[in-house]
């Protein structure tokens, strides 16, 4: 049964492993709200994996369907190849998406003025990511200051609690919280089976090694 005496919470929930992670942070504190985003990536598997990580975990959700016409990404270009065993980190790769997140937060924004809720959770991550600009501290702390000064109440918050933990640490906390990580998905291409050499899967087979953890999916 919900519990109908915490304050909302908005969450971006993309099935991942970091954003289910931040579901579960933060349903100890507050109700929360996922919305998750189709926005014609290549394949459904992680919609239908944060539909089934947000019914675990008891909360609701709403899917939001929006249209990149521009693509602009391999995540949502099937003209343009992922890339694959490339280092990571030293330049933004086709796989990112031109102000994806700055459009997912904006939805948030209004979702969450709409029912009052005080928080947006985010799973951004600084530290074992892809390099995208729109994961960096700073994006996150001047879009706070943009949501000070753009709303009504100007208490609204974007919450980060992954942003400054390795992989290592994610996959350690993800146990501690008991997430569901065998309905998880990260990999940027669909099937019944990670494809193993994407960046998504790189940095999540990263994190589970390194904290000694057996990935349930692979």
């Amino acid at each position: 049964m919900r519990n109908t005496t915490k304050n909302e919470a908005v969450v971006l929930l993309s099935g991942g492993l970091d954003s289910s992670t931040v579901l579960f942070i933060a349903r100890r504190k507050f109700r929360c709200h996922c919305l998750i985003f189709d926005y014609g990536q290549r394949h459904s598997r992680e919609l239908k994996s944060a539909k089934k990580i947000a019914a675990c975990a008891d909360v609701d959700y709403k899917t939001v369907k929006i249209f990149f016409p521009w693509k602009g990404s391999s995540l949502i270009d099937k003209n343009k190849k992922i890339p694959y065993n490339k280092k990571i980190g030293k330049e933004i790769p086709l796989t990112y998406v031109p102000g994806r997140n700055t459009i997912f937060l904006s939805y948030a924004l209004s979702f969450a003025e709409t029912i009052g809720a005080k928080k947006i959770f985010i799973g951004a991550n600084a530290v074992d990511f892809s390099g995208y600009p729109d994961c960096r501290p700073q994006y996150y702390k001047n879009f706070n200051k943009l949501l000070s000064v753009g709303t009504k109440s100007g208490d609204i918050k974007i919450e980060t609690p992954l942003l400054y933990k390795t992989k290592k640490e994610i996959v350690e906390l993800a146990f501690r919280l008991k997430v569901p990580l065998e309905l998880t998905w990260s990999c940027y291409s669909g099937g019944k089976k990670p494809c193993g050499k994407c960046d998504a899967c790189v940095l999540r087979a990263k994190g589970f090694t390194s904290a000694g953890r057996k990935d349930p999916i692979v």
